[in-house]
């Protein structure tokens, strides 16, 4: 053990005269092996926290949430754009049909998107505001949080009451600081009792409805101010199960239910398309695979000139110590020895330069978080995995010299 100790110490001594010996050519040497470590480690935690902000904000929304709809999300939106887009609108008679069917295994809700529209108070106004009508069970199904307020109550829902709720971008824009619950606004030529507020969103970097800029309606409001079963509006229904029910039974709930309050015929195919939050990330996952795979083909080239330029590195330093070889063979040293003596040096110089490359990501990723609003975290993980593929390097950049170092004849060694 005494032994082996010794070495690693030679041989740690033996890296840091190289590193020091000759600055330049260490520097230049240790370069591929930290901008690989850089690229892998880099893109690894890039990827991580871009799937792990996206998993989060698809999480909000319910990973068993049906959401009903003309296409599927599974498929490329042009391939049969003109097939999806002749299907029905969906109704708000079919949202309260599809409530009643799946009592006993999940409970459905509807929106409408009716489109940008001018908001007024007092002198100001705001356009383009993103408004949503849709049923009793809008909150629930999108976590809506309240900053100001509440959400409708059921007897404002019954009456189509004049009363709204505001995102919290919308608000700021019409009231600034003040207070919004409780005043009145003017939107679709009537006159709208604010009596909520939503909280900030956040900085989701994906976001499937944005409401910070929006305004919610309830459905029989709506409908008295617009047609809705119009063609010009999105519209959507939403299922979700209840108790122990799973997924798959609501699928099949679901799918029953439409077929019959469309009176499809058993041969004829679904005129409407049931998605999941899965689909999305399904795809995304995808996506992350490619980018990492990325990372890695790029890191492996940069890894490739680093390895050789540190394999170079020892050859040199073999060859110029080889007379020290033949002198510590002649007095004991076994040829394991002096092959793990080598062998520990290249890979301390590439922990070295994986060090280095580590602190580079570092670096990067502090000064993106401090300008940036989507943060990115170094975990502890991806050091790992930086630190193991220095040491990776290490062993394939020295394992040649140190083998030729240790087969060397002690006589001939001494000599030269």
């Amino acid at each position: 053990m005494r032994v082996l100790f010794r070495t690693i110490f030679s041989s740690l001594s033996q890296a840091w005269q190289q590193l020091t010996g000759n600055k330049l050519r260490t520097a230049l040497s240790l370069l591929g092996v930290s901008i690989g470590i850089f690229c892998i480690v880099a893109v690894q935690s890039a990827v991580d926290s871009l799937q792990s902000n996206v998993v989060d904000s698809l999480s909000k929304l319910g990973d068993n949430t049906l959401y009903i709809q003309k296409m599927p999300w599974g498929e490329d939106p042009g391939k049969n754009y003109w097939k999806y887009a002749r299907r029905p609108n969906f109704t708000y008679d079919e949202y309260k049909a599809l409530d009643r069917g799946l009592k006993e295994v999940g409970e459905a809700g509807y929106y409408s998107i009716v489109g940008g529209r001018t908001a007024k108070w007092r002198n100001n106004n705001v356009e383009g505001v993103f408004s949503v009508a849709g049923s009793p069970e809008l909150a629930d199904f999108f976590g809506m949080e309240f900053g100001e307020g509440r959400f409708f109550t059921s007897s404002e829902f019954r009456l189509g009451s004049n009363v709204i709720v505001l995102g919290y971008e919308t608000a700021q824009q019409l009231f600034g600081n003040v207070e919004a619950t409780g005043r009145e606004i003017q939107m679709f030529g009537q006159k709208l009792t604010v009596v909520g507020v939503l909280e900030k969103s956040g900085e989701d970097l994906l976001q499937v409805f944005n409401f910070d800029e929006a305004a919610i309606f309830s459905y029989p409001f709506m409908a008295k101010s617009v047609n809705l079963e119009s063609t010009f509006f999105f519209s959507s229904l939403m299922a979700k199960p209840v108790g122990d029910n799973s997924k798959a039974d609501l699928v099949d709930a679901v799918t029953m239910n439409l077929r019959a309050d469309r009176r499809l015929k058993p041969v004829e195919d679904d005129n409407f398309s049931v998605n999941s939050l899965s689909i999305i990330t399904g795809v995304l996952d995808a996506v992350f695979g490619t980018l990492n795979i990325v990372g890695y083909v790029v890191g492996f080239f940069a890894i490739l000139v680093g390895g050789f330029s540190v394999a170079n590195i020892m050859f040199v330093s073999v060859k110029e110590r080889t007379s020290l070889i033949g002198v510590k063979m002649a007095l004991g040293a076994s040829r394991p020895v002096i092959l793990l003596e080598f062998l520990i040096e290249s890979m301390a110089l590439c922990l070295i330069g994986g060090m280095f490359g580590l602190l580079l990501v570092f670096a990067v990723i502090t000064a993106l978080n401090t300008n940036f609003p989507f943060v990115i975290s170094l975990s502890a993980a991806n050091m790992l995995i930086g630190t193991a593929l220095a040491l990776i390097i290490g062993v394939f950049s020295g394992i040649i010299p140190a083998f030729m170092a240790s087969r060397m004849d002690p006589v001939t060694a001494i000599r030269s």
